[in-house]
């Protein structure tokens, strides 16, 4: 009985640590900045969409919107298809050779990336990829392709070696397999993947701010910081601004959690 109320009470300290600043973050969309600082837990008089207005027009949110939705779609993609080959690739090799070799593809999850920051900067702009969505891409393709393996590798050394056999015997080759095999299966892995990607892409800070100089190439994290002064930060707009960029992660998570709900390794074995 008390470790029960003990759960509860912790549970409900945690969700009152989470709402509460959601919730002032809500509010505070609808309110000017002099309203927000007199009570920023009441909500606002009136639904007035002026901050929203002015950070998709005025501030130009809209278009570092679009494109961190293209590089983050972008990266998504070409990160889940080579992550997958890479992993089904390993996943085929049998014995200590298929471990050795998996283990050199997620070496790069160990490595900082402030470590690397020097080299990357100097070596994309000898490729004249500096300041450039095409840089964002690949430099987050490289960043997180590693994770991608590790997560993808270990679900697919999961499945039965019997499925490959089946396949060969019906006369599908490594492609076929892959496409009309493994990937059917690895559903649940892959949308678990996505789901971690899309957050770490959409979310990214480091490299923009590193690589990005120009207004129109910046994405939703970087332009957020245009809200913060030296002297002063417009919370309004800039609350209004993290519930936009907010959006996309939500529904994304919305639209894929059945995946997560079945289980990473569902429909492995069954017939």
């Amino acid at each position: 009985m008390l470790a029960t109320l003990g759960r509860r009470a912790i549970l409900g300290i945690y969700a009152v640590l989470i709402v509460v600043p959601l919730t002032v973050i809500l509010f505070g969309t609808f309110k000017t900045t002099g309203a927000l600082f007199e009570n920023p837990f009441a909500p606002p008089t009136s639904l007035s969409v002026q901050n929203y207005r002015t950070v998709l027009t005025e501030q130009n949110l809209g278009v570092a919107f679009v494109n961190s939705a293209l590089v983050t779609v972008a990266s998504v993609t070409l990160t889940l298809f080579l992550g997958s080959l890479a992993a089904y690739g390993v996943a085929r090799i049998p014995g200590w050779r298929g471990w050795l070799i998996f283990g050199f593809l997620v070496l790069g999850m160990s490595v900082p990336a402030q470590a690397n920051m020097i080299p990357q900067y100097v070596l994309f702009g000898r490729l004249g990829l500096l300041d450039s969505l095409l840089g964002l891409i690949l430099i987050n393709v490289v960043v997180t392709l590693p994770v991608a393996v590790f997560i993808l590798g270990g679900f697919m050394r999961t499945l039965p070696k019997t499925l490959y056999e089946a396949s060969s015997i019906d006369g599908s080759g490594p492609w076929r397999t892959y496409r009309s095999v493994v990937m059917p299966l690895s559903l649940p892995s892959l949308a678990a993947t996505a789901i971690f990607l899309f957050v770490m892409h959409w979310n990214e800070l480091l490299y923009p701010l590193l690589f990005i100089q120009s207004a129109e190439n910046r994405t939703l994290p970087l332009a957020l910081l245009s809200f913060q002064g030296e002297f002063q930060t417009d919370y309004p707009l800039l609350f209004t601004g993290v519930v936009l960029a907010s959006l996309p992660v939500v529904v994304g998570y919305v639209l894929l959690q059945r995946y997560f709900v079945a289980g990473m390794t569902s429909g492995a074995v069954k017939g």
